[in-house]
């Protein structure tokens, strides 16, 4: 009977006390955004990730949080798609191949044309340098200048080297996200 009561307490709990938050997660093709979300979702990293078309919707729940995810295509023909998806999102949530510093420059245009929108002004951002276990990865004293993170002065920006593989900081972002959370 007392764990019935605990039950209902929690569920009780979890009516006037759980958060919401959407976020869109957006980068170039191949640098680990679905592998975020699955992560995320299920706690699972996979080698078999089959690339994004368009957009894919995920609803997650991570203990009184909710999080709304939209995982857009990265390829060039969607990156035009952003803007949509990132407009009315409680953050933004940039990956970046931390280990293909040739896309640095692409990935640092196509950002700040992003973070150029009017409809976007103030909304947070969130950058994973992601595949940090990869020998010769830029670490986030190398991202920022890269993709000029210190320029950008109209929304809260926080940078963060992950790997997915080993799940590497995913509880600073997680906690990063709830506290954006409404």
């Amino acid at each position: 009977m007392a764990g019935l009561f605990a039950s209902f307490f929690q569920w009780i709990a979890a009516l006037f006390f759980s958060k919401a938050a959407e976020i869109a997660v957006i980068g170039l093709q191949a640098s680990g955004k679905t592998s975020f979300v699955n992560v995320i979702g299920s706690g699972q990293w996979s080698e078999e990730v089959v690339p994004t078309v368009a957009f894919n919707f995920r609803k997650v729940r991570k203990g009184n949080v909710t999080l709304k995810i939209w995982d857009v295509a990265g390829q060039p023909k969607f990156r035009s798609m952003w803007e949509r998806y990132c407009n009315g999102v409680d953050a933004i949530v940039f990956v970046v191949d931390s280990s293909d510093q040739e896309k640095f420059n692409t990935a640092r245009f196509e950002l700040h044309q992003l973070l150029g929108q009017p409809s976007l002004v103030g909304v947070p951002l969130l950058v994973l340098g992601n595949k940090n276990d990869i020998e010769g990865h830029a670490p986030v004293k190398e991202l920022i200048p890269a993709l000029q993170l210190d320029k950008i002065n109209d929304r809260p920006v926080s940078c963060y080297s992950c790997s997915m593989k080993s799940q590497h900081n995913l509880d600073i972002v997680l906690k990063w996200l709830s506290e954006r959370s409404h």
